[in-house]
Formats: C-alpha cells, sequence, structure tokens
C-alpha cells in the first residue's frame, strides 16, 4: 500500500510573493480589462513615439541644412562661390591690363584645352553699374569669347563674383594671379605700377610697386621702379618695350637718371625699326653719346617722381592729364571731336605763353 503524503499549507510570505507574481503578468482573458492597455492606445503611442522621433531628426537635419545654406551664403558673399555669367555682361577693360602683349600660339593651346577639358579656374570679376568688371581672368574670357562665336555652350564663363571695385585690391589681384600663372615681363611690372599711379589708385608709383609686389624682395621692387621709370620717360615712344632684358632696362633707368632722356627721346621720335633688336641698336647708338653715368651712392638707385597735375575734365566730354618729369612737359587730351586745327591751335597758345 502506497504512503500517503502529506500536505502543508504555505505560509503568509510566500502567498504574498505568489500574488505579486499574478499581478505583473497582463491577463489574456477577452472579458478582463483590468490593468490592460487597449491595442488601438498601444498603436497610437507607438506611433507617438515614433513621430517624435522623427521630428527630432527633421530638426536635426533642418538645423544641418540651415547651417549649411549660411555658409554657402557667407562664401558667396566673400567671392568663393563660383557663378556662370555671360560673357557680354563683363568689361575686359574695366581695369588697365598689365599683360600688354599676347602669345597667339599659347591662346591656341587654350582653346584647345577649353574645348576638351572645360574651364578648371573661374576668373574673377566685381559687380558694376552695367553688369561685371574683369578683375583677372583676361586670357580665359578672351577664348570663352572667341569659343562662343561658333559653340553656345561658352556663352556664360564661371566667375568669382567679388566686392573688388576698381580700387588697389582690383590691380593687386590682376597683378598677382599673372605673376603667379605666367610671369609678366620686367617692363610690363613697371608699366602697370606707373597706369595704377595715374589712375589714383595708388598716390605714387613707388607705393603703387610696394602694393602690387608686396611679396616680392626690395631688390626686385626696386628693378620694378626702374622700369616704371623707364615706361614714364620712354613709354610712348618704344615700340618693343615688352623685348627689354633686365639688364638692358636697368641700363635704361640708369642713364635716364643721369639726364639721357631727351637724347633717347630724340633717338627714337622719327625712328622707323622693324624689330626690338634694331630698336635696342638705336637706343645703344644714342647712349653711346650719353653723360656716363654717375656712381653716387646716395640716390639709392631710385628713379625720379614724375610730377603729374591733376586731371582736368572737360566740358562736352572728355579730359587733360599732363606730367612733368626730368625738365619735360607731357599733356595728353582725349576728346572725340579734336581736330588738327583745334591741336595747333593749343600748340600755338603754348608758344604764346613761353615767349
Amino acid at each position: 500500500m502506497a504512503k500517503r503524503r502529506r500536505l502543508t499549507a504555505p505560509d503568509a510570505a510566500e502567498l504574498e510573493q505568489l500574488e505579486a507574481g499574478f499581478a505583473t503578468k497582463p491577463s489574456i482573458s477577452p472579458f478582463e480589462s483590468k490593468s490592460v492597455v487597449p491595442p488601438i492606445a498601444q498603436v497610437a503611442a507607438e506611433a507617438a513615439t515614433l513621430n517624435g522621433m522623427a521630428a527630432v531628426t527633421d530638426r536635426e537635419a533642418l538645423a544641418r541644412d540651415q547651417g549649411d545654406a549660411a555658409r554657402w551664403r557667407d562664401a558667396q558673399d566673400a567671392g568663393l562661390v563660383a557663378q556662370k555669367l555671360p560673357v557680354d555682361e563683363i568689361d575686359a577693360d574695366y581695369i588697365r591690363r598689365d599683360r600688354m602683349v599676347e602669345d597667339e600660339e599659347a591662346m591656341a593651346e587654350l582653346l584647345e584645352s577649353l574645348r576638351v577639358n572645360g574651364l578648371r579656374t573661374p576668373i574673377e570679376v566685381t559687380p558694376t553699374a552695367d553688369g561685371y568688371g574683369l578683375i583677372s581672368g583676361y586670357r580665359r574670357l578672351d577664348a570663352f569669347r572667341r569659343l562662343a562665336r561658333t559653340d553656345p555652350a561658352f556663352a556664360q564663363i564661371p566667375a568669382f563674383v567679388r566686392q573688388a571695385g576698381a580700387g588697389q585690391g582690383a590691380y593687386v589681384s590682376m597683378v598677382e594671379e599673372n605673376e603667379l600663372r605666367a610671369n609678366l615681363s620686367p617692363y610690363e611690372r613697371g608699366r602697370i605700377a606707373v597706369l595704377a599711379a595715374g589712375q589714383g589708385v595708388f598716390p605714387s608709383t613707388e607705393a603703387a610697386v610696394d602694393a602690387l609686389f608686396a611679396a616680392a624682395s626690395k631688390a626686385k621692387r626696386s628693378k620694378v621702379r626702374s622700369f616704371a621709370m623707364v615706361h614714364e620717360a620712354l613709354g610712348d615712344l618704344l615700340r618693343y618695350p615688352v623685348s627689354l632684358s633686365e639688364k638692358a632696362g636697368l641700363r635704361l633707368a640708369a642713364a635716364l637718371r643721369d639726364g639721357a632722356q631727351a637724347k633717347l627721346r630724340a633717338a627714337l621720335a622719327g625712328a622707323e625699326v622693324s624689330d626690338a633688336k634694331a630698336e635696342w641698336a638705336l637706343i645703344e647708338a644714342a647712349l653711346k653719346d650719353a653723360p656716363e653715368p654717375s656712381r653716387d651712392k646716395a640716390r639709392g638707385g631710385r628713379p625720379q617722381q614724375v610730377q603729374r597735375i591733376p586731371l582736368q575734365p572737360l566740358p562736352g566730354g572728355g579730359d587733360i592729364r599732363a606730367e612733368v618729369a626730368a625738365g619735360e612737359l607731357r599733356i595728353r587730351l582725349r576728346r572725340q571731336d579734336l581736330s588738327v586745327e583745334d591741336a595747333q591751335a593749343l600748340v600755338d597758345e603754348i608758344v604764346r605763353h613761353f615767349s
């Protein structure tokens, strides 16, 4: 006969633990609603939670977009964002150009490169009342205009639009780009300093040299000043000035400091030369008759300053520019309706003044 098992009643602590365990489990009965969350409420709660998470994600994305837009606007205001501009709206002669001679062989290479690879470096412009003024990129703009005659794809050119104006910053940008991309000749460096000073952008040629070639050594700036002097004294008569070597230009500047300007101008004024070599032979012949260069170190190698007369506008259009250097007065008068009779009358008036 099997032995009976004696049952013992659980104590109060064990009963409390059992009740707590049942209370935490949801009921599976469809008729029992006590402490049970309806399914639709669960769905709504989950949707609300997901919606809140999406809103946070959207806000983060929106904040990033706003930050990117602000940075883009700052970059655009600083002229760091290239824009496509119609080539016909860009004034290539907005400021005086530093480069005097264009190499057609190099231009042909640039045209072919643009056809095959497009433009890698945008030009630089500044807004004007009528469109845009070119600061740097003259050759690239010229190439686009040539290509646009047969291919409308080149009717617009990528450009950095910067608030450069026509002041010192514009000239500095132009010179810096040409110095980096294709070195200017010694004469072109001196010439652009004279032109910038003549336009009132800089107070003097010497100040223009210091600003335009600030990164150059002191010796290089001194050479630029010497070529600036050559341009001031002989620029209107030289036909092949870009071909002057550094040695030849410095020799000319030394002769000019010692009073050879009148003799050199007389030699060049009535001469007919066919090339740079013939022109230099003419100059050398004049230099042989010129006084020996002085060795006065007190001069420090600096060229004489040209005294400019303030520009005088003319009624009805045009203007008069004048400058005095080494005992010589140079007058430049611009007017569309100027006649030979007017010019002769002005010369006669000057003669009467000194009579």
